[in-house]
């Protein structure tokens, strides 16, 4: 993960309501094993967040200047540390018009991962650890928290400069710190939802479910499928990637690697080719099965509660909802 550029600036606000103070760096932080830690640990924390949203750049304006900056900055008009300065600078801006304490360090970092160029801006705060010296004393100092994250937001540039189409560009953390402190924190970035992360997802889940019954695939590969999918996507989110459709359909049937996609967009479900997987929603789809005397029972656990319901003590399930083809043959055998 090669790092481009990373500098850290410092808003000091205090809870008296006094102004805020701004220490802003001169230089960016030299390449060191510590950046490349403090960087790791920060995504490991950031991937694992769940409900963040998707979204991209309001147009720039006086209220939305950072897609401008970062422009600028890209197109070599003005050094990262000017932009990430003057970034600062405008956060301090709305953090005092927004009336809240939350000052803390602000992380800008810009880096390649595989063959793509992020850039990551957060604020951290710092937290008391304690260590053991040389001579095996207790000593206490203060470090950065990149494992506790509530004010961040990832930008990916190649995305951005090469898909003027693209609406999920930018991935940010949602509502984590209170509404008010959220909602500073998208206007300084300047961030508008484009893609619903959970609404994908459970469209995704839904293609799926469709594409297993009009495949009449059996039992067990539906549950291998099942758990092909989950895991492929929870990978996916953990990486911080978006879900492949082609990618997924390849992995479902590898004897028919465009099945899967081809039944998504014959359908027309509306998903687009990459989809930001929602780690809750995903957590949330796994299949009840069970086969015994001639009966067979397979759904998805988020029906649980809603379409079906368990009586524990009775043993017994009622279901709601039933598919028409299987209605319209009980009719018949009614009849």
């Amino acid at each position: 993960m090669p790092i481009r550029h990373m500098i850290i600036h410092q808003i000091d606000k205090k809870p008296d309501g006094s102004p805020a103070i701004l220490h802003l760096a001169d230089q960016a932080l030299p390449e060191s094993q510590a950046c490349e830690t403090l960087l790791q640990d920060f995504n490991n924390s950031y991937n694992a967040k769940q409900g963040k949203g998707w979204g991209l750049f309001h147009p720039e304006s006086g209220a939305y200047p950072l897609c401008g900056m970062l422009a600028q900055c890209l197109a070599g008009r003005q050094t990262f540390v000017d932009f990430s300065r003057e970034a600062t600078e405008h956060l301090c801006k709305l953090l005092e018009e927004s009336n809240l304490t939350t000052g803390g360090h602000v992380l800008f970092a810009q880096y390649q991962q595989g063959i793509t160029d992020y850039l990551t801006i957060a604020v951290l705060q710092q937290v008391e650890t304690v260590s053991v010296d040389d001579q095996l004393r207790m000593i206490s100092t203060r470090s950065l928290d990149a494992g506790t994250v509530t004010l961040a937001a990832r930008i990916n540039l190649s995305e951005w400069q090469s898909n003027a189409k693209s609406r999920q560009y930018i991935s940010f953390i949602k509502g984590n710190g209170g509404k008010k402190v959220f909602g500073y924190f998208r206007d300084f970035i300047g961030c508008q939802e484009g893609i619903d992360g959970p609404g994908e997802t459970r469209t995704l889940l839904k293609a799926f479910s469709d594409f297993i019954e009009a495949e009449e695939v059996p039992e067990e590969s539906a549950r291998e499928k099942t758990m092909t999918l989950v895991d492929y996507a929870a990978a996916q989110t953990k990486l911080g990637e978006p879900v492949s459709l082609d990618e997924l359909s390849g992995l479902i049937d590898e004897d028919r690697p465009t099945a899967f996609a081809d039944h998504v967009r014959n359908k027309d479900y509306g998903l687009s080719a990459e989809i930001p997987a929602d780690k809750r929603t995903l957590n949330q789809f796994r299949r009840f099965t069970g086969r015994a005397e001639g009966l067979s029972i397979s759904f998805e656990a988020h029906l649980l509660g809603s379409k079906i319901e368990f009586d524990q003590e009775g043993g017994s399930l009622t279901i709601r909802g039933l598919p028409t083809q299987l209605t319209d043959q009980l009719k018949r055998a009614a009849g």
